[in-house]
């Protein structure tokens, strides 16, 4: 699927700054995903081919590899609890996206629907200690996500991180691929 994402940032004077990227994933359970994104403040590249996780960071020309085993489950808490690299939204690439989004919820609303890029969702709201997030699903035959907002209710001002899914593509219709990524020359 494709994504468009804004992660807002609040400056020391309060001001919020969001910064726009664009980019796509592509997962292949259990241990296979890549990542694209280019705008805002990044132009990477992310590949795990179930061996190996690495890293090409095009505008710095720098690019990384480590050896990593197991799930995307597990390599997204490596990367939390290892790395400390933040991944929002990472829930819905998990292997239970509604047991990990729903296993701290204090509070839910169902909204009733509204409309994401032309298409009918569900909209629907939820609570945590630390968070506060929105989802909508669309209607119909193929009822995947559309966007998700989450809030922090940790940081001054609310920042927000919002991601837009769209071009869902499943089972076959997933263009093969490789799951591999080579250094560049002088990388």
């Amino acid at each position: 699927f494709d994504v468009d994402t804004t992660v807002e940032i609040v400056t020391p004077d309060l001001q919020k700054i969001g910064l726009a990227s664009s980019g796509a994933i592509t997962l292949s359970r259990p241990d296979k995903i890549r990542v694209s994104r280019r705008g805002g403040f990044a132009d990477a590249e992310l590949v795990y081919d179930g061996a190996s996780l690495s890293l090409l960071g095009k505008n710095q020309n720098a690019f990384a590899k480590l050896a990593a085993t197991g799930s995307i489950d597990a390599l997204i808490e490596t990367l939390r609890h290892d790395f400390g690299f933040s991944v929002p939204a990472a829930h819905l690439l998990s292997s239970d996206p509604y047991g990990a989004m729903t296993s701290n919820i204090t509070d839910a609303k169902d909204l009733g629907s509204g409309l994401i890029n032309g298409r009918e969702c569900d909209h629907l709201a939820f609570r945590t200690e630390e968070t506060d997030w929105e989802i909508w699903i669309a209607q119909g035959e193929m009822p995947l996500p559309c966007r998700l907002t989450i809030t922090s209710k940790l940081q001054s001002q609310g920042p927000q991180y919002r991601i837009d899914m769209s071009n869902w593509q499943i089972g076959n219709d997933v263009p093969s691929d490789d799951f591999l990524l080579w250094a560049p020359s002088g990388a």
